[in-house]
Parts: structure tokens; C-alpha cells; sequence
């Protein structure tokens, strides 16, 4: 898909904030919700979506869900660190097929890394283990300011 064009109400996301497909919630609000990546780059690894926006991309959020949503991205990367201990943390954000995008609502990766351990390619990351993404969810949502 390109940069350009219409937002699908049945995405993956669209159907897990509909609640027809299961997740994982670390925590929502009104305007976001923080799941597990069942495909995870790494240990924690941590999805941030607007519950309200319907932008396909980061060129289409309305500013103010954008501001929502990058809060969001900061509280869950404290919670990570603070759950996890890693070395680092990347955020990622990606538009377009061009782009990396994999899943047409506009949303955050929040990846924990460590030094010596590789992450796993995005879209290419075998499937998690169900229990242990909740209590990983569960660890990083203790772990909240």
C-alpha cells in the first residue's frame, strides 16, 4: 500500500479495537491502547495505536491524537525500561509498504534491546508464546507512572 488512500475498518488493529481479535493489553485510556506484539523483535516488545484516529499513517493523524499517542509511546518506554532493564530502547514508526509498514493504522513499535542479543526482523518475528506475553504485559503494567 501506498502513502495515499483509505483507511481499511478491517485491519488487524481495527479488529482488535472492535474486539473481534484478541490482544494482549499492557493499558489503554479513552484515546490509546498498548498491546504485545505476538510477533515480537524482542522480549517486551510493545505495539501504541489510537483508539480514535482512523490514519492509516503518520501524514494523516490529526495532530492532537498524534500528541496522545506519543505520550503513550513515552509512558510505555519508562514502564518497559523500568519492567525489563534493557540496554536501550528503540521506537519505531514506519509509512508506507515502501516504508516498512506492515499494518495500515498509524501505531508505535516500543522495543526493549539488549547488548549481545539480535532483534528478530520486523514482520519476520516467529509468533510468542500467548502466557508469556501476559506476564510480560503484566510486568510492564506494574511498572506504570
Amino acid at each position: 500500500m501506498s502513502l495515499r488512500g483509505d483507511y481499511d475498518p478491517d485491519n488487524i488493529f481495527a479488529r482488535i479495537l472492535r474486539g473481534d481479535v484478541p490482544s494482549v493489553t499492557v493499558w489503554e485510556d479513552d484515546n490509546v491502547l498498548v498491546f504485545m506484539d505476538v510477533f515480537p523483535q524482542s522480549e517486551g516488545h510493545c505495539l501504541v495505536i489510537s483508539k480514535a484516529s482512523k490514519a492509516r499513517n503518520l501524514l494523516e493523524v490529526e495532530p492532537k491524537a498524534l500528541g496522545r499517542l506519543i505520550g503513550a509511546v513515552q509512558r510505555t518506554a519508562r514502564a518497559v525500561e523500568k519492567a525489563l532493564n534493557p540496554d536501550g530502547v528503540a521506537v519505531m514508526q514506519f509509512n508506507g509498504e515502501a516504508g516498512g509498514q506492515t499494518v495500515f493504522h498509524l501505531h508505535f513499535h516500543v522495543v526493549p534491546r539488549w547488548e549481545g542479543r539480535e532483534m528478530k526482523g520486523h514482520g519476520h518475528a516467529p509468533m510468542a508464546d500467548m502466557d508469556e506475553l501476559r506476564a510480560l504485559a503484566g510486568r510492564i503494567a506494574t511498572a506504570l507512572d
